[in-house]
């Protein structure tokens, strides 16, 4: 990668809308909450320029945004309107150690294949232990038919391997998407992606 891609991927996605796995996960907390209900958290790990944080904290959520690169989470800071921005904070860590909060959500969105499978499974393991019973996790995750997946940099499980992680959890939504088409700075890509919200038991 050169010196500039996160930037430039920042500037890119900035204004993009939030991913549907996430609206998905905050509907069905929405239509059981009802209003007045307090605060959920959010814990968006690999949190990119902010996409799915700026759209939870816009229907009232608390989000810890996470990533790996400062630059990240500046950008996700000055995204966000100034009314919101008591509801956000924002980390600085590699997904591979970072200890998952208590949550009622957990995200990734195109954020885990970059880990080893053994990282990879253990991200899994703090996820389904930081969720509350009742609690979702939301993903767009790499499947194993994704042009990345001959990258041994990457780690992109089969769908079967997605489920088993998800062992502890109610799958409520999984697409599968395999399509040629571009990366967001306009590389082309040959895309195996599954797109997961499941509630945990």
């Amino acid at each position: 990668m050169t010196d500039t891609h996160w930037p430039d991927y920042y500037a890119v996605t900035v204004d993009r809308p939030a991913w549907n796995t996430t609206i998905d996960a905050a509907d069905r907390f929405a239509a059981e909450d009802g209003p007045g209900a307090p605060a959920r958290l959010a814990v968006d790990l690999g949190c990119g320029a902010g996409r799915d944080t700026r759209e939870l904290l816009r229907r009232g959520w608390r989000v810890l945004a996470v990533d790996r690169e400062a630059a990240a989470i500046e950008a996700v800071a000055a995204a966000t309107p100034a009314t919101d921005r008591d509801r956000l904070e924002g980390v600085v860590s590699e997904l591979a150690t970072f200890a998952v909060p208590p949550c009622d959500l957990a995200i990734a969105s195109v954020s885990l294949q970059w880990l080893s499978p053994e990282d990879y499974e253990a991200v899994f393991r703090r996820i389904s232990a930081a969720l509350h019973p009742g609690g979702r996790f939301a993903g767009l995750l790499y499947g194993d038919r994704d042009e990345s997946a001959g990258d041994p940099e990457y780690t992109c499980p089969s769908p079967d391997a997605i489920r088993g992680y998800l062992a502890d959890f109610e799958v409520e939504s999984w697409v599968e998407r395999e399509e040629d088409g571009k990366l967001a700075l306009g590389d082309p890509h040959h895309m195996h992606l599954v797109e997961v919200v499941a509630r945990r038991r």
